[in-house]
């Protein structure tokens, strides 16, 4: 498909999320805004990708905040450890994962909710460590984050302070873990690794688009040194008398 067309699928795309953020269909908003990512994505279209990177991120924070109210107004944090299957029942809210569920489980509950178009924001917690620290993990489809926080006053009865602060600190250092060293394009695709590990965290979405900005600067950058074949071209030196 020629890069124009994608292009022009993809600001359909971006009008539709728009018009479903007006209307408050922020699942809705987010299928269509990650669609419209991914495909920004496969024609190297950094300018759009800074562009759809914010409502991505305002659509996936509305989610939260609506399981988040849920939470608030309902039993606090729900304490997930039992199978999770394709029948069970998903009420809206704040669910910590723990053994014998694992990260994976977490994730497939996720995506489960997603599909439902049931609001639920979801962390993972191990066994703690031999220094009496919790580790929280996220599992994508093709990496892991995990990181360490202090465990619950009470662990049977986690605050939803306690899981919100942990759900935080997992997307810091999803963040963290970027190699800034590393070329533009590939901190950029590592982004959005991280984003599929952990889609709820707010500074991820705000850093890909800085990324995408830096990256299009660059370019830019670059065809305005190159010559009229691409290549840089050539000073012409006068030697002074």
């Amino acid at each position: 498909m020629p890069s124009s067309t994608k292009q022009k699928k993809v600001d359909d795309l971006m009008e539709k999320a728009s018009a479903a953020l007006r209307r408050t269909a922020y699942f809705e908003a987010e299928r269509m805004a990650l669609k419209a990512l991914q495909m920004s994505r496969q024609i190297d279209d950094w300018d759009r990708m800074s562009r759809i990177a914010l409502p991505l991120q305002e659509a996936r924070r509305q989610r939260v905040q609506l399981a988040i109210d849920a939470a608030e107004t309902g039993s606090g944090v729900t304490i997930l450890d039992q199978s999770v299957t394709e029948n069970m029942s998903i009420e809206p809210g704040c669910y910590l994962v723990q053994p014998p569920l694992v990260g994976a489980d977490a994730r497939r509950f996720r995506l489960a909710a997603l599909q439902r178009e049931v609001p639920v924001a979801v962390i993972c917690r191990e066994p703690l460590t031999q220094l009496k620290l919790q580790p929280i993990v996220a599992i994508g489809a093709g990496s892991t984050v995990r990181t360490k926080v202090k465990p619950p006053k009470k662990v049977d009865a986690p605050t939803l302070a306690w899981f919100l602060d942990a759900m935080e600190a997992i997307g810091d250092w999803a963040m963290e873990m970027i190699d800034t060293g590393q070329e533009l394009t590939k901190q950029i695709d590592t982004l959005l690794e991280r984003l599929d590990v952990v889609p709820d965290h707010e500074k991820l979405h705000q850093k890909l688009a800085d990324l995408c900005r830096a990256k299009l600067a660059k370019e830019s950058e670059k065809k305005e040194t190159s010559g009229p074949n691409g290549k840089s071209g050539s000073r012409s030196k006068v030697k002074s008398t």
